[in-house]
């Protein structure tokens, strides 16, 4: 029976292994479950990491990447979160991404655009926006907390009716190349030995507590010293082949690309920004990016990725747009694109971390539409995992799996 893990990015052909992928089969020690940004940066830190002794194996789906939820991602980098480890996980995402010349040569490049973000809140969340600025500076990012006069000021193209203040980043935040960062994860990891076979895992045997193998839809089977569930938002569907309740599902996301009519050259230049009511914008050469989270109850239906609601955005987006950015009455929608988030439904925050009862099952999923900025630090958390048996850089104990054990959500309350 076709597992629902496969039912919306179908995988390679499933054929037989090549010489190859059979060789890296038979020695691998970690198996990685998810070639996207996250599952890369899994296999690079552990490539990386001189202690390791291992082999590690990638399985993806996808050889194309084109349904992969990287390649669909804005790309957005911030440090404006109001949980801490959600703060440093960023931070060190832009440390990767400042060090990247460093780490993989002097032509590496993703195009990091460090135009900041712009989170604006009404008299009713002011006293929230202000808490977060003052433990996000606390931390070391450069955050400025403006008041309406201070953005009218700053950001003439913006109409601050309804707003109280801002947080505005004036460096470390922007966007960036999701899918170019995970391809040099990759290539690097590979250079080093990882191998990446393209099959589907349809199986995941536990024996003792323990993950034994799992099962490949071409008839392999790849023994497992460690699994690590970085399927994005095929995770909780994966998990469930090993028996594991994991609260993560799809939810499709629209990106618009819009063309403005003669905006004014400031525009251009304008941070990410994010209007009270959640509807986002940013500057993409002569066209801008724009979209919004739906409320719980108008979640789009899973499924077909080509398929756009442009009356979503007729009905929800360009209103808020407009008044927010008087360039932006007139418009139109020029393409758009869907992705899907791997949202947690506990709580919208990653679950990264060892499986309390099966130990050598190690998660790294939910992130709820940051894993793209995040996949770096929790790459690297759960390489120290695996090689150390600990954190030994960032803390992320909270977002581990016991939370949802004990159904106790580590709420972040600044969703985009």
């Amino acid at each position: 029976m076709r597992c629902a893990l496969c039912a919306n990015a179908p995988y390679a052909s499933g054929g037989p292994l090549n010489e190859a992928e059979t060789a890296a089969v038979d020695r691998a020690g970690v198996v990685i479950v998810g070639g996207g940004i996250v599952g890369s940066a899994v296999a690079y830190f552990l490539a990386s990491d001189p202690s390791f002794r291992g082999s590690i194996a990638i399985v993806e789906r996808d050889p194309s990447y084109r349904d992969c939820s990287t390649a669909r991602s804005a790309g957005g980098l911030r440090q404006q979160f109001s949980t801490p480890e959600n703060i440093a996980l960023s931070r060190f995402a832009l440390e990767t991404i400042r060090g990247l010349k460093a780490r993989f040569g002097a032509d590496a490049d993703v195009a990091f655009r460090e135009q900041g973000y712009l989170m604006l809140a009404s008299d009713h969340g002011a006293a929230l926006l202000a808490e977060n600025v003052a433990l996000q500076c606390s931390m070391g990012a450069d955050i400025a907390l403006l008041d309406a006069a201070e953005l009218a000021a700053r950001f003439p193209w913006l109409a601050a009716e309804g707003v109280a203040g801002g947080g505005f980043g004036q460096s470390g935040e922007g966007w960036f190349d999701p899918l170019g960062l995970a391809t040099l994860f990759r290539k690097t990891a590979v250079a080093a030995g990882a191998a990446v076979v393209y099959d589907e895992v349809t199986g995941i045997d536990v024996v003792g507590g323990r993950v034994a193998a799992v099962s490949l839809a071409g008839g392999g089977r790849i023994a497992c010293r460690s699994l690590v569930n970085a399927a994005g938002a095929w995770a909780g569907e994966l998990a469930a082949l090993a028996g594991v309740r994991l609260p993560v599902e799809p939810r499709k996301r629209f990106v618009y690309v819009v063309d403005c009519r003669e905006p004014p050259e400031a525009l251009r230049q304008a941070p990410l920004t994010v209007d009270p009511g959640g509807v986002w914008f940013r500057p993409e050469g002569r066209v801008f990016l724009c979209g919004k989270s739906p409320a719980e109850n108008e979640e789009p239906a899973v499924g077909d990725l080509d398929h756009i609601d442009h009356a979503f955005f007729e009905q929800e987006v360009w209103p808020a747009l407009a008044a927010r950015v008087p360039a932006f009455e007139s418009l139109k929608v020029v393409s758009a694109w869907a992705g899907y988030y791997d949202y947690n439904t506990l709580d919208q925050n990653a679950v990264i971390g060892a499986h309390p009862e099966i130990a050598n099952l190690f998660l790294a999923t939910g992130f709820s539409g940051h894993g793209a900025q995040q996949a770096a630090a929790a790459g690297r958390a759960v390489a120290e995992l695996i090689v150390h048996g600990a954190f030994r850089t960032i803390d992320v104990g909270r977002l581990g799996y016991a939370r949802i054990v004990d159904h106790a959500p580590l709420r972040e309350r600044n969703i985009i």
